[in-house]
């Protein structure tokens, strides 16, 4: 059982964001930023019932086998998930929501380890802009 202050390392199917609709309109309207090997795209909404939704992208073009982009879309989810609750409570305390997408930009698969922080900072990006309003 969940009390009020545990952190919750869920990433239930209403976090992730898979309509297509939604992507082509956050890529239409959505603005970016760089924060290297992730580039993320990003937009503030009204009508969503969770704080985040996102999703990650390899591209098929650097990466041939869908097993390595699998492995790296993994990799960067985990990260993701382990580090959401900042995000999370700063969206919830601004009242705010926002769809992003990550899109991998690094031509090589790098370890978790090295992965992890490179997550954070993207995190602590988005985080800065829910507050300030932009960068």
């Amino acid at each position: 059982m969940f009390t009020m202050n545990q952190i919750s390392y869920k990433l239930p199917k209403e976090e992730r964001l898979c309509n297509k609709i939604s992507i082509g309109k956050l890529f239409t309207t959505g603005e970016s930023f760089i924060a290297y090997p992730f580039r993320v795209v990003y937009n503030f909404i009204d009508d969503q019932e969770v704080p985040a939704s996102m999703f990650i992208s390899v591209p098929k073009r650097h990466f041939k086998r869908a097993v390595h982009r699998n492995q790296i879309r993994r990799r960067s989810r985990e990260a993701y998930r382990l580090n959401k609750h900042n995000l999370i409570s700063v969206l919830n305390k601004e009242n705010k929501k926002i769809e992003f997408a990550i899109i991998y930009l690094d031509k090589e698969i790098e370890e978790y380890n090295k992965l992890e922080p490179k997550m954070q900072k993207v995190i602590e990006k988005l985080i800065k802009i829910a507050t300030n309003g932009n960068d």
